[in-house]
């Protein structure tokens, strides 16, 4: 059976998105230091309160650029009902996952597992099982917040999206892409933090609202640079996407996307 290329399109880009999205959200327990990978010296941001702040983010930032780009494809080919699609097959698939690391957390491990990684490389006692469960676990407990921030903000990308289209036609590719992922993360900065550091988090445990605005600044700034730096990135997809599609039936394409996207559910 032959699989038509615009079909064909939909799956290598499905494919790109769920694939770093769901590495996203399994690498963004750990948190890194931006200043100190790239040299610098930490940054020492003075913010609400007594709050001072460096660019330390999470690890999933580093494959949600391609998520970012994959989004504003799918909307422009392929539309709001493209870019529902995806989403909420991703989303069902990350919690598919996070299920299937919570089951295997139960199991009991094998002695000789614990016995041959029972040191470190330093010989500093070591628990695998407890490593193990602890890394992947984490996840797990921010996982609604996550989901949260991400289906409002898809949602949020594609209604700027096409609202900015209607405004400038298929021109101006820059702004209707740029301008919905600013949005967007804007909203996702906060709702994530919001949701899985305040609104579920035990007292004890909880952040201030002046923390989860700090924070939300601070990943917000980061976000709204690489959404700026991706943008020839942008045009060249869409260059190779429209020679494999050829020109006219992509500007087709985009056409029935465009008119299709109404509303923002």
């Amino acid at each position: 059976m032959q699989i038509d290329k615009r079909t064909n399109l939909f799956i290598i880009l499905s494919g790109i998105f769920l694939t770093n999205a769901l590495l996203a959200e399994l690498v963004g327990i750990k948190i890194f230091s931006l200043e100190a990978s790239l040299g610098f010296a930490p940054a020492q941001i003075p913010m609400l309160g007594d709050w001072v702040l460096d660019f330390n983010l999470t690890a999933g930032v580093v494959l949600w650029p391609a998520v970012f780009i994959t989004t504003d494809i799918i909307n422009e080919y392929f539309g709001k009902e493209g870019v529902k699609k995806i989403t909420f097959l991703t989303i069902f698939f990350i919690i598919f996952a996070f299920i299937i690391i919570a089951a295997v957390t139960w199991l009991e491990p094998a002695q000789f597992w614990l016995d041959i990684n029972k040191e470190d490389e330093n010989g500093n006692p070591f628990n695998m099982d407890y490593a193990f469960n602890k890394v992947f676990l984490q996840g797990a407990k921010i996982i609604i917040g996550s989901l949260a921030a991400f289906l409002t903000g898809q949602l949020l990308d594609v209604f700027v999206f096409h609202k900015l289209r209607k405004i400038t036609g298929s021109r101006l590719l820059w702004l209707r892409a740029t301008g919905s992922t600013l949005v967007s993360q804007l909203v996702d900065s906060f709702v994530v933090l919001s949701v899985a550091f305040y609104f579920l988090q035990p007292e004890e445990t909880r952040w201030t609202i002046t923390q989860v605005i700090s924070v939300g600044t601070i990943n917000y700034i980061y976000k709204f640079f690489i959404a700026l730096a991706l943008t020839p990135t942008l045009y060249f997809a869409h260059y190779l996407i429209d020679r494999y599609l050829g020109k006219e039936k992509a500007q087709k394409m985009m056409e029935s996307a465009a008119d299709n996207s109404e509303g923002f559910f």
